[in-house]
């Protein structure tokens, strides 16, 4: 989302997608059924180089969110120079903040008020430039998502003057701005011919750009038919396995065709067991967000975003430091779901970013934090328990400790999500078994009690 009060927003929006109804003021729109079948589009584009083979699954999805403005150069020649060293990380889909060009009419300075659907932001350089990324990131093996912004657009969009009725609109016929963003006009799907343009420059960057999917800003707001409209076109391009993250809390953007949506909820009980709250609470939390989705829709987990590193700051100031921050991630990457890790987080950027604004982030700084994100990751890329084995939680106060299982494969994990050194007492059924370190390779034998120092963390793999 392009503001801070995310939570707010949600509250207040109310979203109502009933058959034959239409949207206040909309009238004169066509009014969408129940069932929309796939558009008929202009004949697909020309496929610019060769559809990526790699994308994984998503179960062993690594996704690294990519803000180019905390980039040297801050634009995608910048970002290109980076993808070495992102790919080290572990990370194998790259997802662009928007890349489009930015609107000025009413500006905030938003990346989400979008002024051309098929555009390039000058700011980051030509198509060409795009392109280059997008075809080094698949030599390394690393598939590429962009930002996409359905709900609204920038006041200086074509489509303003040239189809005012694909924009909500009040009973004078003045076209309405999203919820309380003045920065965006509202638009209508209750228009199909905005839906088939909509649709239309969806499919352009999959072959302009040879790009491999799209995450979908706040796709709450969209009705749900829209979405399975539009997947299921994309999806007709059968040359292209393509990735579908929704921004959204509801659940249904599984059966809508997305394959990730976000772990809002876990974000919120992780931040508030790292201040000091249950660690049973994370455990309730992780159950139900897993429990929410239909199979075999997975949550994208986070301990930042560009969203939160904006209003909530670094990860170094919200979970106690880096200590705190890398046992927060494990967390987030070893619960459940799919992880995520914004731009600057692996180098514990010590402030708050304003996405809106260039922050030049020294990429160069804490490699012994970016060396931890390393092995953490590959001990989860190496362990299908990690990934999607059944969870079981043993209790403690202070430390969030549990075993997966898949097959053979067993690992045990133990958090001290608090800032000072805890005893952790062993459960029976651990005691006196035998484990490797997934981070040291150390043999260890557990007897009844060990000591966790503050914030730390440890992987272990059953011998």
């Amino acid at each position: 989302m392009r503001l801070r009060n995310k939570f707010k927003w949600y509250r207040v929006l109310l979203i109502a997608v009933l058959s034959g109804a239409t949207i206040a003021g909309c009238s004169k729109s066509k009014t969408v059924p129940p069932v929309v079948p796939p558009p008929v589009t202009d004949t697909d584009p020309v496929q610019y180089g060769t559809p990526f083979g790699g994308v994984p699954a998503t179960k062993d999805i690594v996704m690294y969110e990519v803000n180019i403005k905390t980039f040297a150069p801050a634009n995608f020649d910048g970002v290109k120079a980076r993808l070495d060293s992102i790919k080290a990380l572990g990370v194998n889909v790259i997802w662009l903040m928007p890349t489009y060009p930015i609107g000025v009419v009413k500006a905030s300075g938003s990346p989400y008020a979008v002024k051309d659907y098929e555009g390039v932001n000058p700011e980051f350089g030509s198509l060409d430039d795009l392109r280059s990324l997008v075809a080094r990131a698949h030599t390394l093996g690393m598939a590429v998502i962009l930002d996409w912004e359905a709900n609204d657009t920038s006041w200086d969009n074509a489509w303003i003057t040239q189809h005012p009725s694909w924009y909500q609109q009040d009973a004078n016929g003045n076209i309405k701005q999203l919820s309380t963003y003045t920065d965006v006009a509202a638009l209508n799907f209750n228009s199909v011919d905005m839906r088939d343009a909509m649709i239309k420059a969806m499919k352009y960057w999959i072959f302009t750009a040879n790009v491999d999917g799209y995450r979908c800003d706040f796709a709450d707001n969209a009705p749900s038919d829209f979405w399975t409209q539009a997947i299921d076109a994309l999806n007709k391009i059968t040359t292209h396995k393509l990735i579908y993250l929704a921004e959204g809390t509801k659940g249904s953007e599984i059966t809508d065709g997305f394959q990730l949506g976000y772990a809002f909820n876990f974000y919120g009980t992780i931040k508030s067991v790292f201040a000091g709250g249950q660690v049973n609470n994370l455990f309730t939390t992780n159950a139900a967000e897993l429990a929410s989705l239909p199979s075999p829709g997975l949550k994208l987990r986070y301990i930042t975003n560009h969203d939160n590193a904006s209003s909530d700051g670094s990860t170094i100031a919200e979970y106690g430091g880096k200590q705190g921050a890398l046992a927060a991630f494990v967390l987030a990457s070893y619960m459940g779901g799919v992880p995520l890790i914004y731009s600057s987080q692996e180098v514990g950027y010590p402030n708050a970013i304003n996405f809106f604004n260039t922050v030049p982030v020294d990429y160069t700084a804490n490699p012994d934090m970016v060396a931890a994100y390393k092995k953490i990751l590959a001990f989860r890329a190496a362990h299908e328990a990690v990934k999607t084995g059944l969870l079981t939680q043993y209790n403690d106060t202070n430390v969030a400790a549990f075993e997966k299982v898949s097959g053979t494969d067993d690992v045990l994990v133990l958090v001290n999500t608090r800032n000072n050194a805890v005893p952790f007492n062993i459960p029976l059924p651990l005691q006196n078994t035998t484990w490797i370190d997934g981070i040291s390779g150390v043999t260890t034998t557990l007897s009844s009690q060990l000591t966790l120092q503050a914030y730390s963390y440890l992987i272990l793999k059953k011998r």
